[in-house]
């Protein structure tokens, strides 16, 4: 327990499971007010008792990230029922597999309309509340599947996570004058149904990490969460633009 972000308000999107319930948590451990958004409101409803149940304060809005309206709601509405917006971590995302000749156009329109233009939407509305408000810092997740490596079969998934990372960098440069802090996080594979094969089991996976990862297994979703509030509090204060990979070596 630390109380670094205390008397700060975090929005984590994505945040109804996996990696953005963590960071949610983790956040809410650290002092902070949490807002989770995402599409399901059951989900962020079970996120919110969690975090009450850690004797921590949180809030749920339902959104839709691909949508301008959306997000503007969504800003708008966490700033005004908290009383601002400090940091932010855009983690909402979604996964699809197929190569580039495989797939159909609603396949590539929905992985990228939610993993790129999801978190530039977010981001744009972020940082017009942020730069009103003395600053922040804003953290995205990217994936060391794109800009770092690549595989063959979700060249959709790639470009989109790719394009995050060099959005994240566009955009540091773009406001840190403004005192908006923006860099991202590269996950390799973690401990949520994402990085299962399709029919494997966890048991299958942990199995398959020993050879597939340098480190030997997957991330947590705690080691992912203490990270992002890492790179989004003071003690890394002097990273701006940077794209953080953590993905136990498969990338190196």
């Amino acid at each position: 327990m630390t109380t670094q972000f205390t008397g700060k308000v975090v929005l984590v999107t994505g945040g109804g499971s996996g990696i953005g319930r963590a960071c949610a948590r983790t956040f809410a451990r650290a002092g902070a007010t949490v807002v989770v958004a995402g599409r399901g409101a059951e989900p962020l409803a079970r996120t919110v008792e969690l975090i009450e149940g850690d004797g921590g304060h949180a809030d749920a809005i339902t959104v839709d990230i691909t949508r301008a309206g959306g997000i503007e709601h969504l800003i708008a509405t966490a700033a005004g029922r908290h009383g601002g917006l400090h940091v932010a971590v855009n983690n909402a995302g979604v996964f699809a597999g197929g190569a580039v000749a495989d797939l159909d156009e609603e396949s590539w329109s929905r992985v990228l309309d939610t993993n790129l233009t999801g978190t530039w939407l977010a981001m744009k509305h972020e940082i017009n509340h942020m730069r009103q408000h003395g600053g922040g810092a804003i953290v995205n997740v990217a994936s060391n599947l794109g800009a770092h490596m690549r595989i063959p079969g979700i060249s959709a998934y790639i470009a989109a996570k790719a394009g995050v990372s060099a959005l994240t960098r566009a955009a540091a440069l773009e406001y840190i004058g403004d005192g908006i802090r923006i860099n991202a996080v590269s996950p390799g594979p973690v401990d949520t149904p994402m990085s299962l094969l399709p029919g494997e089991t966890a048991e299958g996976r942990a199995e398959r990490m020993k050879t597939a990862l340098p480190i030997g297994r997957v991330a947590t979703v705690d080691e992912l969460a203490n990270t992002i509030a890492w790179l989004a509090g003071e003690q890394a204060s002097y990273l701006v633009g940077h794209d953080l990979l953590v993905d136990g070596g498969a990338a190196a």
